[in-house]
Formats: C-alpha cells, structure tokens, sequence
C-alpha cells in the first residue's frame, strides 16, 4: 500500500462534562470521554446484552474546544473524526506509561452535536467541522443541521439547523 490513514470516527455519548484546561501560551485543550455501546442478542440463552466501550478524546483545535466547552454537557450524544495517537508520559513514581487518545487538531477534524440539548445552542444535527480550508461536515446524523468550518471566519461560528426543541432531562436519567 502506498499511504497509510489514521482516522477515528465515533458516535456516542459523553459520560462526563468536558474539561477544559489552559496551557501557558494561551491556548487550551479540551478532554472528553465519550462511551459507545453495543448491543447483541446471547444465542445460548437468548437475553439482550451491552458492551459499552470509553474512549479518550482529546480536542486542540481552539473553535472546537469553544464549541465543546460552550455547548457539550454529559450525556450530550456527538460525532467526532479524529486520530488515533499514542503519548508517552511519567506517573508520579517515575515509571513510563502510555495513553492512546482520539485527538481532534487541525484539518479533518470534526465534531457535530447530534442532540439540541446545549444551552441555547443548536439544533439536531448541528455542526462543527474543524478544518482548514473547505470541506466542512453536514449534519447527516441528526436529522438536518449543517457544518461549520472553523476558518478563519469571526463570531462564534456556531448555529445552523432550524432551532428545535429543547430537552430537559436530568443528569440522574442519563444511564452513565
């Protein structure tokens, strides 16, 4: 094969509020933990069973982290295209340890809120592309909606979709 890809696509839901933390130069870096489950049927007896997956993302490019910061809650359901990377660092003992993360920087970078429930933002399937150039993200998992490019165009760049319901759920009904 002549190239390689590197690409993470996940639909899930966040098991915690994000978290978002500045870096002395300025910028900021936004962590999520989004849980993706799978369901099947057990042949031998016939019950329904889950298997939920949790997985580490880590947001760098700034309108996402905006975005996220702004707008993401737990619970909140989010597509996200990112990629797979793979840090080393030291634990307080001074042994090596290694993180695998799903990291959103630069172009082809999106995250999409596929729920309306952020306050006073969005609406089903509204979007956030996070690249460079063109290329922005449709809202095709939420049932209208659209992406935005976090270019260099100014304001907060969010919005889109027609302003749907707002949903009022309690953190205590969210299963995780």
């Amino acid at each position: 094969m002549a190239g390689s890809v590197n690409k993470v696509i996940l639909i899930g839901n966040l098991g915690r509020d994000p978290e978002v933390r500045s870096f002395q130069n300025g910028g900021k870096v936004c962590n999520l933990r989004i849980a993706t489950s799978e369901n099947w049927k057990d042949r031998n007896t016939g019950e329904r069973r889950e298997r939920t997956e949790w997985h580490s993302v880590a947001i760098f490019n700034e309108g996402l982290v905006r975005v996220a910061e702004q707008y993401l809650r737990k619970g909140s359901k989010v597509y996200i295209e990112g990629q797979l990377q793979t840090r080393k660092w030291q634990d307080q003992s001074g042994q090596d340890r290694y993180s695998t993360e799903v990291v959103l920087q630069g172009f082809g970078s999106t995250l999409t809120m596929l729920d309306g429930r952020g306050e006073g933002g969005g609406s089903d399937g509204g979007g956030y592309g996070g690249g460079q150039g063109g290329g922005s993200q449709g809202g095709g998992y939420g049932g209208g909606g659209g992406g935005y490019d976090s270019g260099p165009q100014q304001g907060s760049g969010f919005g889109g979709g027609s302003g749907g319901p707002s949903h009022n759920i309690d953190d205590d009904e969210i299963p995780f």
